[in-house]
């Protein structure tokens, strides 16, 4: 009995003691990388890329599931990772809604700001103003003649309300002090079908999403949405140069963990998503598709996550924009 006891406490000790290493047993199962949307975006692009070179990089006996959960606009998915055991096994994997917007516009059930452990923002993708080639707008002081002259005429399609697209749109609007008229569709896929067939007038598009069409001729690209010039569209102006100050917007993805994640599974997990993103097999894709890599470090993610936090609250407020 008396060794048992021994033992016990042994081991008691050994698991409350600041130098277990949760990694010496870790992994015992395979991971889950939880995308709290259909695959096909961005954000499962990502998430696969990831799951695959993650495996590589961390060795024998690691093994990466990617597991859609959509629904909600992203907050099924983050809910259900926020619930989860701070085990190193589940890692949310998802673009900038579920941690700063999408908590304004529905009932979430998790605290974006306290519920997640953030372990790097991955990449960002600015925002596009195209139109349809067909368009007489050429420019965005043309845009804003028309709107300032025809309020509440210019349609803005976008992928959902409270979506990046939309988001840049209200933006652009409040900063410019005009008005148009928000289409919100249920996706990309359909704003581009309406779009290339004139149907609506224009879209804040995600660089991505926009980047085929305009390089065929089909949409014509009147600003990016980044502060900087995008080297895929060097000759694409900025917001900023086309006048239009404080309404730089990037669409984000970035990697998170159920809150008290071990802070050795953090740290090998920080690394090996920085080893894969960087791998020559997945960095010039993901530049070849207009994303910018960031890579940040956890406290640098919560810091910018709670300013982007702040941001779209404030704006989200300012314009009475609603979920539905």
């Amino acid at each position: 009995m008396q060794r048992r006891q021994i033992l016990q406490a042994g081991l008691a000790v050994a698991a409350t003691s600041p130098t277990w290493c949760w990694a010496d047993t870790w992994p015992a199962k395979p991971i889950t990388l939880v995308v709290p949307f259909p695959p096909g975006g961005s954000t499962d692009l990502i998430a696969r890329a990831l799951s695959t070179k993650l495996a590589e990089k961390m060795g024998p006996g690691f093994t990466f599931i990617v597991d859609n959960k959509a629904g909600a606009t992203g907050t099924i998915g983050a809910a259900q990772v926020a619930r989860a055991p701070a085990d190193g096994y589940t890692f949310l994997v998802s673009s900038l809604g579920p941690f700063v917007i999408a908590p304004h516009l529905i009932k979430a059930n998790y605290d974006a700001l306290k519920d997640l452990d953030p372990i790097t923002i991955v990449a960002q993708a600015p925002n596009v103003l195209v139109v349809p080639a067909a368009s007489a707008r050429k420019s965005v002081p043309e845009v804003i003649t028309y709107l300032k002259a025809n309020p509440d005429k210019m349609s803005f399609a976008s992928s959902g309300n409270g979506s990046s697209d939309h988001l840049t749109a209200e933006l652009f609007w409040l900063q410019t002090g005009t008005s148009g008229v928000h289409i919100p569709y249920k996706g990309g896929g359909p704003v581009m079908t309406d779009l290339l067939g004139n149907q609506v007038d224009c879209s804040f598009m995600n660089i991505n999403t926009a980047l085929p069409q305009i390089k065929v001729g089909k949409l014509r690209a009147l600003a990016i949405t980044s502060a900087k010039r995008s080297p895929l569209l060097p000759d694409v102006p900025t917001l900023e140069e086309s006048g239009v100050k404080e309404a730089n917007v990037n669409s984000w993805q970035a990697v998170a963990a159920p809150k008290g994640l071990p802070a050795d599974i953090k740290k090998r997990m920080f690394d090996a998503i920085v080893a894969s993103i960087k791998d020559p097999a997945v960095a010039p894709k993901l530049l070849e598709l207009g994303f910018e890599l960031v890579l940040n470090t956890p406290e640098q993610f919560a810091s910018y996550q709670a300013a982007e936090y702040a941001r779209w609250q404030k704006l989200i407020s300012a314009r009475n924009i609603k979920a539905d």
